[in-house]
């Protein structure tokens, strides 16, 4: 199975519902580091609207979401949100106290890249919320990972990466 039709059967295999169209509308954001398999995010946009978004999104085992922070932009705070685990494991990071030592692995060769390491780990049925412009990042279990993301509205392109090779959107 290649990687795309593997990431559509995790999103069937939810037992979420999802429509043809929605499956079709799967962005495999692979931030132009052409690793998406280590670093890289799979997800469905239920809506993203001037007051909200809602979004589904799938990690394989080991995935990663870069570290990146949701600034303030046209005058408003950045953008708030909330995951929340339906299937496999997820280990969040953000601002706050460090760990000694966390489940994660870092992608090798972009250490620099991760700075920050207050672990919150989410199993199915647990959520967190992110607040605006805090930095973070997120990695699937050996299992990979569903989550849920409730939101203001997203802007991906305010989106400020750790690592300056970023592009979440490309031109």
């Amino acid at each position: 199975m290649n990687y795309q039709e593997e990431v559509k059967q995790r999103f069937l295999d939810s037992g979420i519902v999802f429509t043809d169209e929605e499956l079709a509308s799967i962005d495999f954001a692979d931030f132009s580091l052409n690793r998406l398999e280590t670093e890289g995010l799979n997800l469905i946009v239920y809506e993203n609207n001037d007051r909200y978004c809602a979004k589904e999104m799938v990690l394989l085992p080991g995935q990663t979401c870069p570290e990146h922070r949701h600034p303030p932009r046209n005058g408003e705070e950045g953008k708030r949100e909330t995951f929340r685990c339906r299937q496999g494991k997820v280990y969040l990071y953000v601002e706050g106290e460090a760990e000694a030592a966390i489940h994660s692995k870092i992608p090798e060769g972009q250490e620099d890249f991760y700075t920050v390491r207050h672990e919150i780990m989410l199993d199915p049925g647990q959520q967190y919320t992110i607040e605006p412009n805090i930095k973070h990042w997120f990695q699937a279990g050996e299992e990979g990972a569903v989550i849920s993301e409730f939101s203001s509205p997203s802007d991906d392109a305010s989106d400020i990466f750790t690592n300056p090779n970023i592009k979440r959107v490309t031109e």
